[in-house]
């Protein structure tokens, strides 16, 4: 791995971005914008905005990421350049560290803007400390990133890349406790909630949100964090694969 050549890669994949305004646009503007039409659907309603507002700080840029990561890593696929990266001098490793780089720091840009909306504009209030649920709401715009570039690998179009938003983002929107709390749900929907990362996520940031234990908050990130890791370790095996 060489830190020359990371950094490199990542600085080409925000150039490309850059270049690309209705992307910045889907990452930028469309989680404040959903978290807004979120304040004023419950409008009536503060205090259920506040205890359902903090989480979905964390998920809209969730969900975000893992749209435009999917999306951006199979254009790299399908157009070639990534063949074509691979036939360089160029580690497997310091490649999928720099699309980690980059991406996880528009990530941060856009997690952050997202709650600046949210407790700066809208008045979200929450118990804990804000600075935590906005560090966990970056962690998991990064964990939406992780796994957006690991299922690239399984997709030949886009459209078969945005098909994975209900296969892989929906269930765990379902299962993770934001609409109905897991205690109430069925057994084995319960079990199979537990395997799924955004179920911690979402824990770590309802925890958070309500000042609850700092022990449970950590655990919780930690969780987050490692599956980060392993969906980038996996999608590091799939970039050898060739494309059609």
């Amino acid at each position: 791995m060489t830190a020359r050549v990371t950094f490199a890669t990542a600085n080409r994949v925000l150039q490309q971005l850059r270049r690309d305004p209705r992307t910045l646009a889907l990452v930028f503007l469309v989680p404040p914008l959903l978290i807004t039409l979120f304040r004023y659907v419950f409008d009536g309603q503060p205090l259920t905005f506040d205890r359902i507002g903090g989480p979905m700080v964390g998920i809209f840029p969730f969900t975000s990421m893992f749209v435009v990561t999917s999306i951006a890593m199979l254009r790299e696929r399908t157009s070639g350049t990534l063949e074509r990266l691979m036939s360089l001098p160029l580690a497997r490793l310091d490649l999928l560290l720099g699309y980690g780089i980059a991406f996880a720091a528009v990530a941060a840009v856009q997690a952050s803007i997202t709650a600046g909306v949210a407790f700066g504009l809208l008045g979200l209030d929450v118990q804990g400390p804000v600075w935590l649920v906005v560090l966990l709401a970056i962690a998991n715009a990064v964990l939406g990133m992780s796994l957006g570039l690991f299922v690239s690998a399984f997709a030949r179009t886009e459209f078969q890349a945005v098909q994975f938003m209900p296969a892989v983002v929906f269930p765990q929107l379902l299962l993770c406790g934001l609409i109905q709390p897991r205690a109430h749900m069925e057994h084995i929907l319960r079990a199979v909630s537990y395997a799924l990362p955004m179920t911690w996520a979402y824990d770590a940031l309802d925890h958070a949100v309500r000042g609850g234990a700092g022990s449970i908050v950590a655990r919780d990130a930690a969780i987050v964090l490692g599956v980060t890791v392993v969906a980038l370790a996996l999608g590091a095996t799939t970039l050898r694969r060739r494309t059609a």
